[in-house]
């Protein structure tokens, strides 16, 4: 018989229980936004200096928010690039499981 008290369970039961779903996620979230901001600037063909430049912020802003691993990006930061390459940003809240 397997005494394992994972087997059976999900990743996220797994982070649950370590105490770092949250943080995943977070990371995950981000990582995503980072990635499809610098994919819609190749297609819009936007360098980093036109980019912050149509934002109205600087290049160290647009460098926290490309960056996948900084998580201290302020939601206007994120509408207006969306806004500049032509993207909407949409948030939700569902239920926790």
């Amino acid at each position: 018989m397997n005494k394992n008290p994972h087997i059976g369970s999900s990743l996220d039961d797994l982070l649950e229980e370590e105490g770092t779903l949250e943080e995943i996620n977070l990371i995950a979230a981000k990582r995503v936004i980072a990635w499809q901001i610098s994919k819609a600037m190749e297609e819009k063909k936007l360098n980093k200096a036109a980019m912050a430049k149509e934002m109205n912020t600087s290049r160290s802003s647009l460098d926290r928010l490309l960056d996948p691993n900084n998580s201290s990006v302020s939601l206007d930061t994120i509408y207006r690039a969306a806004r500049v390459v032509g993207k909407r940003i949409r948030f939700e809240l569902v239920d926790a499981m």
